[in-house]
């Protein structure tokens, strides 16, 4: 401790200890006049002063009759500060104008925190800005290669020269799946199809009819947020064996009948003297860029009547004619649902959406099943469900009671084959509806028409079918024809709320044949 300081305490001491009862204060002094470092008064005081460019600070006391200082006006250029305790201005301080006093010390958490953010905040946007670069090295990596690819197409292209649709499409050229084209040809043909028309719209996309080596072709285009439908759908046709009539897939053969003679001569080789083979149902798939968006295509061979839905709004049917379309379909779907083991085989597959839409009119009539988009693939072998990565469910109108209940078994491959059995009754009911009997006929209309909304929501359908139980009406005059009283039989069938007690695929298959040989029609190989 300083002596000044230590004196003072001792005076102070002594001070008190003496009982001086003047009522003085005992004060901090280091004007000229103190002979020790402190003073006697009524009161204590600090004052500052600033005289040219210098700051003079002085501590004392004042007596009684110099009191009146304490009180009085405060010159800009001198500042006076008292208080009325011993020794209360030894520590006392004052400020001039234009002096700040010190803030209070900033807390040890404010201090972190004033320090820690800022320094996360530029690791953040250093993260991001690597980020960003190593992306943007990604891209212009990827742009180069599909330069370099399209460099190389048109010499890929320019092999097949002013080849037709057919012959670009031959048994030569596979992807050794059996359906469609090469990977890299499949691109080299999306970018020479000229988009013609629209030919129809729906909610997850547009179906155009294009060009393609003079040729009409089909082309899909799905909408951005059914990205997983167009991948799972490209997934199936490129890796699995799809080859039948009745699936929009390649062929097996181009007579119609299935038994792989393509060239009608019963030798079973397939090999035509008379003509190139029929295209396939499935070409390609690409990704392209147009209108500064990115499209999803799926490429296949053009129907000119459109989706069943589009050709029941347009042709009334005879019993013939229902009876074809009704087992054509369900010849596809038989194939779908069975697995064939081998090297040429296939996993069994639900199609999940079945409906008229999802449904195509060939030129001779019969039907193929297309939109795999939702399938679900089976192999017994290893025991594998494979139910695609697509958050999309099928449509509403066409659900079964228990999609529609929540209850259906989703890690059981027979529950979703049931799903497609009671959408098949439905499509039955839409054909057998546009059937002339006794020269009736009623107008096209979706199944439910008369209960639901035309845009239905989950909770109308589960309301319907689920609380309600509803079915159809079955029109009246069909049982009057001794073919369509047996198809409106199968059509309830397949309609029980449980799903056990539904016909399968393979059994319809069989009823529809015995009621073609009815007709006195040529038998259906499928």
């Amino acid at each position: 401790m300083p002596r000044g300081a230590a004196g003072a305490a001792l005076l102070a001491i002594l001070t008190v200890s003496l009982g001086f009862a003047a009522g003085e204060l005992l004060c901090a002094c280091d004007v000229p006049h103190c002979n020790v470092s402190t003073c006697r008064g009524k009161v204590c005081f600090v004052s500052k002063s600033r005289e040219g460019g210098s700051v003079t600070r002085r501590k004392g006391c004042f007596s009684q009759h110099l009191l009146e200082s304490c009180r009085g006006p405060v010159m800009e250029h001198f500042g006076t500060k008292c208080c009325n305790a011993s020794m209360c201005n030894a520590h006392l301080e004052i400020y001039l104008r234009g002096e700040e006093a010190p803030g209070p010390a900033a807390a040890l958490p404010g201090l972190l925190l004033l320090t820690v953010v800022p320094l996360l905040g530029l690791l953040l946007l250093a993260a991001l800005a690597a980020l960003f670069g190593w992306k943007l090295v990604q891209h212009r990596r990827a742009g180069a290669r599909g330069r370099a690819g399209e460099a190389d197409l048109p010499l890929k292209a320019s092999v097949a020269g002013d080849s037709t649709l057919e012959d670009l499409l031959g048994d030569d050229c596979t992807t050794g799946s059996g359906s469609g084209l090469p990977f890299l040809v499949q691109r080299t043909v999306a970018r020479q199809i000229a988009l013609a028309e629209c030919v129809g719209k729906g909610r997850y996309g547009e179906v155009w009819r294009g060009v393609w080596h003079g040729e009409s072709v089909a082309v899909k285009i799905f909408s951005s947020r059914d990205e997983q439908s167009w991948f799972r759908e490209t997934e199936i046709y490129n890796t699995v064996l799809l080859r039948h009539d009745n699936i929009l897939g390649e062929r097996r053969d181009g007579d119609g009948d299935g038994d792989g003679d393509r060239d009608g001569d019963g030798d079973g080789t397939g090999r035509s003297t008379l003509a190139a083979p029929p295209p396939p149902g499935f070409i390609a798939s690409d990704m392209t860029s147009r209108n500064s968006s990115t499209q999803l295509w799926l490429i296949t061979h053009y129907h000119e009547h459109g989706s069943l839905y589009d050709y029941l709004q347009r042709t009334a049917l005879d019993g013939a004619g229902c009876l074809a379309l009704a087992s054509s379909i369900i010849c596809g779907l038989v194939h779908l649902h069975v697995e064939i083991f081998g090297t040429q085989g296939k996993p069994a597959i639900a199609h999940r959406d079945l409906k008229s839409r999802n449904i195509l009119v060939k030129s001779n009539r019969q039907c193929c099943i297309a939109d795999l988009g939702l399938a679900v693939m089976h192999s017994q072998g290893s025991d594998y469900l494979d139910v695609g990565n697509n958050p999309r469910v099928g449509t509403k109108r066409y659900m079964a009671p228990e999609v529609l209940s929540e209850q259906i078994r989703t890690d059981c491959f027979e529950s979703y084959k049931k799903t497609d059995i009671w959408a098949y009754g439905l499509v039955l009911w839409e054909i057998a509806r546009r059937t002339v009997v006794n020269g009736i006929v009623e107008e096209y209309r979706p199944p439910f028409f008369d209960v639901v909304p035309s845009d239905p929501s989950f909770e109308d359908m589960r309301k319907v079918v689920c609380v309600d139980q509803q079915t159809p009406a079955v029109p009246n005059r069909l049982f009057s024809n001794a073919v369509l009283s047996a198809l409106a039989k199968v059509m309830k069938e397949c309609w029980y709320q449980s799903p056990s007690a539904r016909l399968t695929a393979l059994r319809i298959k069989k009823t529809l044949k015995k009621l073609s040989h009815s007709l006195e029609k040529p038998k259906q190989e499928c």
